[in-house]
This record gives C-alpha cells, structure tokens and sequence, in this order.
C-alpha cells in the first residue's frame, strides 16, 4: 500500500509517518521508485503500537524508540529483551532525592530480598519506588511502609496475569510486543481500576460511617 492508504488505515498523518520513519521509530516502506514505497502490514501494526504508546501509555518519542529498538532485536534472549523493552517505561525524577533516601532503598532492598524477586535493587524500578517512599515520608505518611507488602501481593498477582498473557503468543515480536502493550496498557488499567476500587471502599468505609452519625 502507498504511504497515503497507510495514513487512512491507522489515522496517523503522512508527516507524522515520515516523521516516526525520521525518528527510527517505523521501518521505512519498500521502495518501488525513486519517489513512491511500499508499506504492508506490519507498517500498520507498529503505526498502532507507536500511537498506544504515545496517547494512551504517555510515552516520549525517545522512551518508544527504546522499546522498538529491543522489539526488533532478534538475537537477544527473550527475558533481556522483555526488560530492555520495559525499562523506558519506569518512571524517573529529575530533582534530587530527599534525606531518606539511602533508607527507603534499604527498605526496597529488604523488601526484595524477603520476597525473593530477581530484581535489581539498584534498578530503575527500585530507585522510582525508593523515591516515592521518600516522597510519602516528608509528607508525614512514612508508615505508609506497612501496606507495601500488600502492595507487593498485589503488583505480583497482577505481573503473573501480564506473563500469562504474553506467554499465549508465539511469535518472538508477539511475545515482546504484546509484554510492552500490557505493560503500559496494563498500567492505565490498573490504575483506572484502583480508582473505581477506592470509590466503592471508600463509600463502605466513610459513608457508612456518615450515615451512622446522621443517624
């Protein structure tokens, strides 16, 4: 198909397409003449990848291009790939971390270890959650520390459904692609989920509690 057919199928702009062609982000198209090439299938299944994770994950274009990049590494082992294809997605912080910061990575590090991950406790994930613990403590919500191991129930339960999910496809480029799309998908999901979770608890919790001293 022409660049303008592949622009109609996925919506995306014929300047976005040469711009994502531009940025290492979509293979460019066969050529057929000095002036016209040819896109196929794939062209439309990146195009839709690139834009879930540009509009719905919030990626940046250097975060997607990460995550292609490991995508279409053929000779790396799965699980390396899985975690080169992930890692962008790791929140980071820019300023400089609080005072705790050396404890809440020892409490990351402890939590790790108690829970027997493989998992990199100096890591990017580690350092955001380390972070975030920071965060809560200058708030005065250190003791929010006591529900992180049901946090960590939780985020394993969750982790084992993505996996399970993934492990379905057969395809080298499935199998990544599909980890990366439930990743970043997965956290819209998770989090839209943990909103209308906490509006259910929080009218059993607090407005039953209302109603109780209205009455």
């Amino acid at each position: 198909m022409r660049i303008g057919e592949l622009s109609r199928r996925t919506g995306v702009s014929v300047p976005t397409i040469k711009f994502y062609v531009r940025e290492g982000l979509l293979p460019a198209g066969e050529l057929t003449s000095p002036n016209q090439a040819s896109y196929g299938e794939t062209h439309v299944q990146r195009l839709r990848l690139i834009r879930a994770l540009l509009d719905v994950g919030g990626l940046s274009v250097a975060g997607i291009r990460g995550v292609v990049t490991a995508v279409d590494d053929p000779e790396r082992p799965v699980h390396d790939v899985l975690g080169a294809a992930t890692k962008p997605l790791v929140p980071r912080y820019e300023g400089e971390p609080g005072d705790g910061i050396e404890e809440a990575r020892k409490t990351v590090a402890g939590l790790i270890e108690a829970r027997g991950w493989h998992a990199d406790p100096s890591g990017p994930a580690s350092e955001a959650l380390a972070t975030a613990l920071v965060a809560l403590d200058e708030l005065g919500h250190g003791r929010f520390v006591e529900v992180l191991d049901t946090y960590a129930d939780a985020a394993e339960q969750v982790a084992r459904a993505d996996l399970d999910y993934v492990a379905r496809h057969v395809a080298r480029e499935e199998l990544v692609e599909s980890a990366v799309v439930g990743t970043v998908l997965g956290d819209v999901i998770f989090s839209a989920l943990r909103r209308l979770a906490h509006m259910d608890a929080s009218e059993s919790t607090f407005g039953r509690a209302r109603d109780v001293g209205a009455g």
